[in-house]
């Protein structure tokens, strides 16, 4: 395993010498096609998701070295880098959508007919938990859309909004810029601001947040 590190490594700094102690363990704790790196001293830790072991090892070589520049932070970029970031971006295609809930599925359908002429893939749908701080998230690896549970009895245009911010991710994936992934590009915020009554959702959202987290200090200091 510490040899795909080793390659990669020298792919990226053919002019230095790995000087770290390295290793890499495939983990089923990880969301699918997720990673991390760790830098504690001289060792060099990789750990990344079980899905990982039955994709190219060229393709690994770029999540590597896209880890590497993290920790180290360089700016480098390389082919196998480029082909991982392909790879990111089209995994959705062969995920299973096994995730789906009847009004999360209702919000993505009006959503998709009213900006994406229907045109978008329906992803996994699911409940997160009642998160105030984190409304939603797209995971590029599962393919799935999940949304807090504060928007369950929301009003249906504050659910919409969330779930068009988590459709456009989905849509854009993400820029590679200067060794960096930039999930909120131009293109994703001029099209995020065509939401009709945007700012007046984005301040109905903030109040029901404010009213969850009161709500939530109440009960903890009972």
């Amino acid at each position: 395993m510490s040899e795909l590190i080793r390659e990669a490594f020298q792919q990226l700094y053919p002019e230095k010498v790995l000087k770290y102690s390295v290793s890499l363990k495939y983990s089923r704790k990880f969301k699918p096609y997720n990673a991390n790196v760790k830098l504690r001293g001289n060792d060099l830790s990789f750990h990344l998701s079980k899905e990982w072991k039955k994709i190219s090892k060229e393709i690994q070589i770029g999540l590597i070295q896209e880890l590497l520049i993290k920790i180290l932070k360089n700016k480098r970029k390389t082919i196998n880098m480029e082909l991982y970031n392909l790879f990111m971006k089209n995994v959705h295609l062969a995920v299973p959508k096994t995730k789906t809930d009847e009004v999360l599925e209702e919000s993505f359908n009006r959503v998709n007919e009213t900006y994406f002429n229907g045109m978008l893939d329906k992803p996994n749908l699911q409940w997160g938990n009642p998160s105030t701080s984190k409304l939603g998230s797209y995971e590029y690896g599962s393919d799935t859309i999940t949304i807090s549970t504060i928007f369950k009895s929301a009003q249906q245009e504050l659910l919409d909004y969330v779930m068009y911010h988590e459709m456009l991710h989905k849509k854009f994936k993400f820029q590679n810029k200067n060794g960096r992934n930039l999930h909120h590009s131009n293109e994703f915020k001029k099209m995020e601001a065509k939401f009709e009554n945007r700012d007046l959702i984005e301040k109905e959202i903030s109040r029901l947040a404010r009213k969850h987290r009161f709500g939530l200090r109440a009960i903890l200091n009972f």
